[in-house]
This record gives C-alpha cells, sequence and structure tokens, in this order.
C-alpha cells in the first residue's frame, strides 16, 4: 500500500483560491492526494461539499480555517485544524470579519481613486463574487481593467504592506484567535513562519500555539529543518502543504509537492484523542 499523500494546506473561492470546491477536490484526487485541509481565510463554507465530495471520492478532508492575528506590528497567520465549523463563536467571528473585510476594500479602493485609478466596490464584488474579499481580489481586478500586467505587479505597485493603497486589517489579539480555535475542538498552528521574526515565534509559542507550520513552498531546506528542530524542541505539532491557490497566483505546481509526514499527521490526531473537545 502507497504511503498517504497529505496537504493541509489549501485554499477555494471562499476565499483568495481560483477554484471551486470541486475543482479542488478533482486536482488534488488526479494529483494522488489522500488528506486535505481546506483552510480559507474567515470562511468555512467550502467544508461541508468538500467533506462530502472526499467521501465520494476517496480523500479525508480535516476542516480547518486560515485566521489573521497580530504581534509586534507583524501579521501572523493562524491555521485551525479539526475545528467544528458550526461552533457558534466561531462563527461569529467570521461573520463580523468578513464584513470587516469589505470595509477594509473600500478604504483600499478610496486610495486607489486617489492615485487616479477607477475602480469601485462593485468592480472588486463582482470579482470576489461570494468570497471573504481580501487583497487578491482587488489585484485581480486590476489586473483585469488593465491597470496591471499581473497579479503580482498589483502587489508591488500597490497593495503591499505599506504600499500606497495598503490598509491594515483588523486583528484579534494571538491569545482570542488561540482560544477561537481551541473552544471549537481545533488545534492551532503558525502559518507558514519564515517571514516572522524568533521573538515572535516564540511569544505564540509561549500563549499556547498547538504547532508550527514546517513544511510551506516559501520555506528553504534550512528553515525546514529549523522549524522542525523547534517543534521537537518544545514538543509541538507539525504541520505542513502546498498553500495552493491557483489561478493568476501561478503555483499550480505547487500542490501535490508540499507535503506532511504522515507520522506528523497522525500525532496531530493523538493530540486531539488526549484532549478530547
Amino acid at each position: 500500500m502507497s504511503e498517504p499523500k497529505i496537504d493541509l494546506h489549501m485554499h477555494t473561492i471562499y476565499s483568495d483560491g481560483a477554484h471551486s470546491t470541486e475543482e479542488l477536490l478533482i486536482r488534488a484526487q488526479n494529483l494522488g492526494l489522500t488528506t486535505i485541509s481546506i483552510t480559507d481565510h474567515d470562511s468555512v463554507y467550502a467544508i461541508k461539499e468538500a467533506v462530502e465530495i472526499g467521501k465520494d471520492i476517496g480523500i479525508e478532508v480535516i476542516p480547518g480555517v486560515e485566521l489573521s492575528t497580530d504581534l509586534e506590528d507583524k501579521e501572523v497567520h493562524l491555521l485551525g485544524y479539526f475545528i467544528n465549523i458550526e461552533d457558534e463563536e466561531l462563527q461569529k467571528y467570521l461573520l463580523f470579519f468578513r464584513e470587516e473585510r469589505v470595509y477594509r476594500a473600500k478604504r483600499m479602493i478610496k486610495k486607489l481613486n486617489s492615485l487616479g485609478i477607477n475602480i469601485n466596490i462593485d468592480d472588486v464584488m463582482d470579482i470576489a463574487q461570494n468570497s471573504a474579499i481580501g487583497r487578491p481580489h482587488i489585484a485581480l481586478t486590476l489586473l483585469k481593467i488593465g491597470v496591471v500586467n499581473d497579479y503580482y505587479e498589483a502587489f508591488h505597485k500597490y497593495l503591499r504592506d505599506n504600499g500606497p493603497a495598503y490598509e491594515r486589517k483588523i486583528h484579534v489579539s494571538p491569545q482570542s484567535a488561540l482560544k477561537l480555535i481551541s473552544d471549537a475542538g481545533g488545534l492551532s498552528f503558525i502559518a507558514h513562519p519564515g517571514h516572522l521574526k524568533e521573538s515572535i515565534l516564540m511569544n505564540m509559542i509561549n500563549a499556547g500555539v498547538d504547532g508550527i507550520e514546517v513544511v510551506h513552498p516559501s520555506h528553504n531546506q534550512y528553515q525546514v529543518k529549523f522549524y522542525r528542530g523547534i517543534v521537537n524542541h518544545y514538543c509541538l505539532l507539525e504541520c505542513g502543504g502546498s498553500d495552493y491557490h491557483g489561478g493568476a497566483k501561478g503555483d499550480d505546481d505547487n500542490l501535490g509537492r508540499f507535503l506532511l509526514i504522515p507520522q506528523r499527521f497522525e500525532a496531530m490526531k493523538q493530540m486531539l484523542h488526549q484532549n478530547p473537545g
């Protein structure tokens, strides 16, 4: 029997991914993935459908979500796994932050207008549809109307952190985000920590995060070894995945390449059994 292929980080059209839930599951199946987690930003809309499709095509789907917090003026993303998507407090949080994302988009559009770019919120909503709206949707709108030549130019020229059209997101504290995931029965992980200072990493560990995303396309071999060492030293869990979005992001080659070691996934499950929600 072949070894399981596990990817615990990917996105659908319900956040900033290019593919529907079904399209993503079919792509995963074609690449031989056996276990996945959809971790949309501030959204769990894809989960129920993904679980049902997964049952039909032989893929285990772990309920997941990606939340934003900040520490030391740096945005820190948290991945939550095995969450109860019906949890009342989680649902309240997700609704609030989806609404806040729209307000933030409007502020960014106002800045773009002041730079002479004719764009409005309806243009962006046409791109975002039912997604949790974010900078990628504004970038795709700028690409669509010909203001930039590609997705990454939109970020480089306008939308990057502290760029001319950038607006900070409202965040919950790390402690609140960790509690939200824990109270929903889940496990919390620091997402793609390669850009974070070590002090932030240590603060998150001290705050009670369950683990670290070790395997990620942005991590080189040294970083993978470094974060795995931290995981082992502090008796934390390890997760990993492709952070696949598809479409204009140009990361199609990542899906199926960045995988979590099966034993590490089993350790996640064992932790859940030791601490049932």
